[in-house]
């Protein structure tokens, strides 16, 4: 296992999948993440119950205020394939607010120290539940939960550490 990226660090270069409004396409996760000022936030599944009902919603509804904190970005990672992750954003009302990253394969997840095995869920590797504070490719801050829900890698608590960092 590779240790967990750290502020300081840059966004590892994998190929991944965008998802957004104007569809899927195949981009570098450091291309995707690595310019301006990113909120990225990893969710173990689309249409998991805590992913779907109280990670997703959050930023969903919190994105103008992110962005007025001077976010260039919001993306969700996940991964599943991005016919999965595709269809979560549609059904979620999401995209035009937020970004998608399908990391099917967990190259991203396994590169950035990210991943969590649930395979006893039969869910395999997956993305722990996290968010990071990007600038410009490079890490300025984690956020991992240890504990099921979600508290720091939310929308309401990644508010309150950008408003912090605003001071």
């Amino acid at each position: 296992m590779v240790s967990m990226i750290q502020p300081g660090e840059a966004v590892p270069s994998v190929p991944v999948k965008h998802v957004s409004a104007s569809g899927a396409s195949d981009v570098d996760s450091a291309a995707l993440l690595g310019e301006g000022r990113v909120v990225f936030f990893t969710v173990p599944g689309a249409f998991t119950p805590t992913c779907h009902k109280n990670h997703l919603p959050g930023f969903i509804d919190n994105a103008a205020a992110i962005k007025a904190k001077g976010v260039d970005r919001i993306v969700c990672g996940a991964v599943n394939d991005y016919h999965v992750v595709t269809a979560w954003a549609e059904a979620s009302n999401a995209l035009g607010k937020i970004d998608f990253l399908s990391d099917g394969n967990g190259e991203l997840a396994r590169a950035m120290g990210l991943e969590k095995d649930l395979s006893k869920a039969g869910m395999g590797d997956r993305f722990v539940r996290s968010a990071l504070l990007l600038r410009d490719g490079k890490v300025e801050a984690v956020y991992v939960e240890d504990a099921p829900g979600v508290t720091t890698s939310g929308a309401a608590s990644i508010l309150t550490a950008l408003e912090a960092s605003q001071g």
